[in-house]
């Protein structure tokens, strides 16, 4: 809706397609201001012992890639396995802090590549690294809580 009713505004000083991001990214940034006075439940749970960022370093590779994708599902069929698979990494996402957020959902959802990133951004490229590896630490220890949760419960 930003884009339609902003459309008018747009007076071609950069590409359409960053014109939008933008957009995105501001819509992102007042809706993450506005849910950081809410507390969610899982925030008041003590973390586990030792489950911090950087616990696990061998998990990526130099490049940012992990080193071992996540297990794929014994029945990808199984629908509803992947429905709450997926419902859960968007939970996870929404809950990373938010230039994290911003970082991996243009990297890993838009497929922005990391100059793109931080042209939009104004950051550096360490900085888009740094925030890139972190959100995608978050992400992968939330889906590794998720599948061991699976295995505890049988599911």
């Amino acid at each position: 809706m930003g884009v339609l009713n902003g459309i008018h505004g747009f007076r071609g000083g950069s590409s359409l397609k960053t014109w939008i991001y933008r957009i995105l990214i501001n819509r992102a940034m007042s809706r993450g201001k506005r849910d950081k006075r809410i507390v969610p439940f899982s925030s008041l749970m003590p973390a586990a012992e030792g489950a911090d960022e950087g616990s696990v370093p061998d998990r990526f590779l130099p490049d940012g890639h992990w080193a071992t994708p996540p297990r794929p599902f014994d029945a990808p069929a199984d629908r509803m396995a992947l429905l709450e698979f997926r419902a859960r990494l968007r939970e996870a996402l929404v809950h990373l802090p938010e230039r994290q957020q911003i970082v991996v959902t243009l990297r890993d959802v838009e497929g922005l590549s990391a100059d793109e990133v931080c042209d939009l951004l104004h950051i550096s490229a360490e900085n888009q690294r740094v925030l890139l590896h972190r959100g995608r630490t978050r992400l992968r220890q939330a889906l590794e809580s998720y599948e061991d949760g699976e295995l505890l419960t049988g599911a």
